[in-house]
């Protein structure tokens, strides 16, 4: 039970160091001391310590010992690697989960990107990319396939940052065009355009990679 209870709070306090870094609460190059995070998220310092080990896994902190842990500078060939990998795996999560789908997949799909446009129309950022995830999601959970799933986790942190400036930005507002024309080639179960049309609504970052 000890061991519950510490995993809880390390995982509330990923959550939230992870939240701070993604939108830009905590910058790249920030410095970070796990007495003050702690202390700011009312934790003890073991939970938070086990937190940034594990954002560091993920890329977004970095330290060298007995010298300095800070998030991780914006590292544009690093965004590159991960954003491919997420491209490629959200592509065939799209194929994999078409043959799959049924009208509820679909309609989930349609609402997602419902709430999508209506919070890019609001300038909500935060909930245009919770609107987003959800989207997507829903390929990846009907696909089923651990390696994908596991992969998506693993390298989206790495472009989250990146997903944030295209939702703050104009060119955003086109993966709502885009998004319908996924759910029209699920709907007509077209796999392979449907993936195809994914990879190309991931591919708008691309621009993003090459400004910053």
């Amino acid at each position: 039970m000890q061991y519950i209870g510490r995993a809880l709070y390390r995982d509330q306090a990923l959550t939230q160091i992870r939240a701070a870094i993604l939108v830009g609460e905590l910058a790249p190059g920030t410095p970070i001391k796990d007495v003050e995070l702690a202390e700011r998220l009312g934790l003890s310092r073991t939970p938070v310590r086990e937190a940034l080990a594990r954002l560091t896994d993920e890329g977004l902190v970095e330290s060298k010992p007995h010298s300095y842990t800070r998030v991780t500078p914006l590292d544009t060939s690093a965004v590159q690697d991960a954003h491919a990998v997420v491209q490629a795996m959200h592509a065939l999560a799209a194929r994999l989960a078409v043959p799959r789908f049924t009208g509820a997949d679909v309609a989930e799909m349609r609402e997602a990107n419902a709430r999508f446009a209506a919070a890019l129309a609001a300038g909500d950022v935060p909930g245009a990319l919770a609107a987003d995830d959800g989207f997507h999601g829903v390929a990846v959970r009907v696909g089923a396939n651990f390696a994908v799933t596991a992969t998506i986790e693993r390298y989206t942190p790495l472009v989250r940052r990146l997903e944030l400036l295209r939702f703050s930005s104009p060119p955003g507002r086109h993966s709502v065009a885009m998004h319908e024309e996924i759910v029209t080639a699920c709907a007509a179960g077209d796999a392979d355009l449907a993936g195809r049309l994914t990879e190309r609504n991931w591919a708008t970052l691309t621009a993003l990679l090459e400004e910053n």
